[in-house]
């Protein structure tokens, strides 16, 4: 779309330059497709374009990965591939996420080429996988501000709700941090949609740590990211999960749109959340297929017409 209201274009990363009027613009995929709508306010009238930044998309180190706000789709997703990736592949398993949840855009190259990762999270969407990702890897992002300020909070509590998040008007989200401790995790990855290639109507992602308690993180049914920590000893109840689930999720926090009914989310999250914990409680190797670019394992639920085919990409 046109944002005829716009009168400036500002090159700029710094956060001093902000004032009221403007709007980041990164991808500019969201900020294109509804206008100052999408910021809650109108009119805009500049644009500071981080296209100048030279930030580095994606960095490894023995701590963990950090993904650049600038971050493409199209380069995370092509971070596996990388010799950085296979240097460590049979280290982190957590790496196995990257692309089922670049793929849970169903978007096309033009889009996956401009959408940034700090544009997702920063539009807090409930099914924005950005958003999955690095929740579920315990992602920690690093906000910039005015006058030098920066801080850091978990990503798990970035997003506040649909379409909300904890950024103050200049603020900045300049980069996340997945750290090595959630990447050497077992991972297990579900995703549910009411139609072919549709949005994120569930997005489960599980995690098994090193002292075997089960991280489990929900989204896309909720309007919020919500992250559980279970035991998984053979002394807890087995109706456990259920039981956290129901504490932590009240049925006024899951989402409603056309894209699945608040009473449908809440049943698929806890029939996901089950097989989840079946397979990482299960010996590795035992359970269904390993996480790849397609959205569920070989004879996986859901059965038809719910089940979801892995993204044709243009």
């Amino acid at each position: 779309m046109d944002l005829n209201t716009v009168e400036e274009v500002v090159r700029t990363a710094d956060p001093a330059e902000w004032r009221d009027g403007d709007a980041w613009l990164a991808g500019g995929t969201v900020l294109f497709s509804y206008g100052g709508a999408a910021f809650g306010k109108e009119p805009l009238r500049r644009l500071l374009d981080l296209g100048s930044t030279d930030w580095t998309p994606l960095a490894v180190s023995a701590a963990g990965i950090e993904l650049a706000a600038t971050c493409t789709v199209a380069q995370l997703y092509a971070f596996p591939d990388s010799e950085a990736a296979r240097d460590r592949a049979g280290d982190w398993p957590g790496l196995d996420l990257i692309r089922p949840c670049c793929d849970s855009f169903v978007a096309s190259f033009k889009v996956w080429n401009m959408s940034t990762v700090g544009g997702n999270l920063c539009t807090s969407l409930p099914a924005g996988p950005m958003i999955s990702l690095c929740a579920a890897l315990d992602g920690t992002a690093t906000i910039l501000g005015p006058g030098g300020a920066s801080r850091t909070l978990p990503v798990l509590d970035l997003v506040t709700g649909d379409g909300t998040n904890c950024l103050v008007p200049g603020e900045l989200l300049r980069s996340v941090s997945l750290p090595a401790s959630a990447l050497s995790s077992r991972v297990a990855f579900r995703r549910l949609s009411l139609s072919h290639l549709g949005r994120s109507a569930v997005l489960l992602i599980g995690r098994l740590d090193a002292d075997a308690r089960l991280v489990l993180t929900i989204t896309a049914a909720t309007k919020r990211p919500v992250q559980l920590h279970l035991l998984t000893s053979p002394e807890a109840p087995a109706d456990a999960l259920a039981q956290a689930l129901d504490a932590a999720i009240p049925d006024q926090l899951y989402h409603d749109d056309v894209h699945g009914l608040p009473a449908w989310r809440k049943d698929m999250t806890y029939r996901l959340a089950q097989e989840i914990r079946a397979e990482l409680t299960a010996p590795a190797g035992s359970g269904p297929a390993p996480v790849s670019g397609d959205f569920w394992p070989p004879g996986a639920w859901p059965p038809a017409p719910y089940a979801e085919s892995p993204t044709e990409r243009a």
